[in-house]
């Protein structure tokens, strides 16, 4: 048979079993299952935004509240609260999660994602280049692919030259992003923890993305980078931008304080930079997880696999916008004209 006959024949077959994935979520799911009163097939999600400690166990029992928190003030922890009803001797209340001390080191789930996500990128291209060729094989020419094309982009920004003295940074950003990214969308991310009674109180895995600390780090690595490039290609100059003094000096006082001002304005636009970038990646990777688990828990099954499309394209997106941003005030820094 061949393969256009088969799969025009397998192709109603699947389009029926997934309407009947779809209807049976909703009947399961959250709706369905409050018009019928019963309990929803996916137990009601927990969100948690602030990135949950999983190593060593003392400091993530105390973060969960499920064990005693040592009684070490320098770090900022406490004994865990527990609330009582007095009159009615009721039990004790569900714990709050506790914050993670300014000294306090852990291994939260975000920095351990980060890390697998580190590694997967390692052995990729080390892997995708271990045995190159002339005439490159299929994993081979896939990551060539992948470095031109991040080369390519960066080359109608910034110039051939310039391009290829901002890949490694530049190149490095948009896989980081994009890698992790893509990686959270895989399940194991989701069932991967540590259980106690029968639920999930802490993730081994989570998207560094919905941690603030990973944008933010990235933010400040993209900034950094084009202050070095904007400082090597002017010298001191560069800072002219900022603090034009030039005509104040000559005694032109009106152009001296316009100067200024549109040099403060610079500067404010600089560093406003690195928060832009931060919650730029921040809202939209948290708000695609949070997406992704509301609606698996209203309509489990079919529905989902929309948004995780649709997360796979914002993945792209986000990892495409961070570094071409980079490239586009890396091009403002190399050929800012000095203002005279």
């Amino acid at each position: 048979m061949k393969p256009q006959s088969l799969m025009k024949r397998l192709l109603l077959p699947v389009a029926l079993g997934l309407v009947i994935l779809g209807l049976s979520g909703c009947f399961v799911g959250a709706i369905g299952s409050a018009v019928r009163g019963t309990s929803p097939f996916v137990a009601q999600p927990e969100i948690h935004l602030p990135s949950q400690p999983v190593f060593p166990q003392e400091v993530r029992d105390c973060h969960l509240g499920l064990g005693p928190c040592p009684e070490d003030d320098s770090h900022g922890v406490t004994e865990p609260v527990k609330a009582k009803d007095a009159a009615h001797g009721a039990a004790e209340a569900k714990p709050h999660a506790k914050p993670l001390g300014a000294m306090q080191f852990a291994v939260t789930n975000t920095l351990l994602a980060a890390w697998f996500a580190t590694l997967v990128i390692i052995l990729f291209f080390v892997l995708g280049t271990r045995k190159r060729s002339l005439v490159p094989g299929r994993f081979q020419g896939l990551v060539e692919t992948l470095i031109e094309g991040v080369l390519s982009f960066a080359t109608g920004v910034v110039g051939a030259e310039m391009a290829r003295k901002a890949l490694p940074v530049v190149g490095t950003i948009f896989f980081f992003v994009l890698f992790n990214a893509l990686l959270s969308l895989f399940p194991f991310y989701q069932f991967l923890g540590f259980v106690q009674d029968g639920e999930i109180k802490a993730h081994l895995l989570r998207s560094p993305g919905t941690d603030v600390n990973m944008p933010m780090a990235l933010a400040l690595v993209s900034f950094a980078f084009v202050e070095y490039w904007g400082l090597r290609a002017h010298g001191l100059g560069y800072f002219k931008k900022f603090f034009a003094f030039g005509k104040l000096l000559k005694g032109n006082i009106l152009g001296g304080l316009i100067d200024l001002f549109v040099g403060f304005l610079e500067l404010i636009s600089e560093l406003v930079r690195v928060v832009s970038f931060t919650f730029r990646l921040f809202g939209n990777m948290t708000a695609g997880e949070i997406l992704v688990v509301m609606v698996t828990f209203l309509a489990p099954f079919v529905f989902i696999q929309i948004f995780f499309a649709l997360e796979l394209l914002v993945a792209l997106i986000q990892s495409v916008i961070f570094a071409g941003l980079t490239l586009v005030f890396l091009s403002v820094a190399v050929h800012h004209e000095e203002h005279h």
